[in-house]
């Protein structure tokens, strides 16, 4: 059972969503503390693979309330935690064009802190409106068929 911290919903909507991992995160001092209160955001945060190791970047977490002056960087990269060979699969598709590493969540699991990450696509802006106006038909045949029975 996992409980989700912060979700990144505009991820699904910029990006084609491809493959999910789920990578655990190196953490220091009172970071966990502040994700347990919920005071972080994945807004505009992406993923790199460097030197066989991938580091989440623009991921803000607040600092905890009633840590200490040697709370960390709000803005610091954060290691994640994932084996070779999904670094190694991870490294091969961000080296092609238009694919990149975004997290879509944030949750714990057996007490660890994990992060769900995705291989995406950016979707073009005609993709985005194709989106919404297949939902938007879905959801007028769904009340069409409401109202009928």
């Amino acid at each position: 059972m996992s409980k989700d911290i912060c979700v990144n919903r505009k991820a699904r909507h910029d990006y084609e969503i491809l493959e999910t991992y789920e990578a655990g995160i190196v953490l220091e001092g009172c970071e966990v503390k502040s994700l347990r209160t919920g005071r972080t955001n994945l807004k505009d945060s992406f993923a790199q693979v460097e030197k066989g190791e991938v580091f989440l970047y623009k991921w803000h977490i607040s600092p905890y309330e009633y840590g200490n002056r040697y709370n960390p960087d709000p803005l610091r990269p954060r290691k994640l935690l994932l084996r070779k060979r999904e670094i190694d699969r991870l490294y091969g598709k961000t080296k092609e064009r238009g694919f990149s590493l975004i997290p879509l969540k944030l949750y714990f699991k057996k007490g660890k802190a994990k992060c769900e990450l995705a291989v995406a696509k950016g979707k073009r802006q005609y993709d985005r409106r194709e989106e919404i106006k297949r939902r938007i038909a879905t959801r007028e045949m769904e009340r069409a068929l409401k109202r009928r029975r």
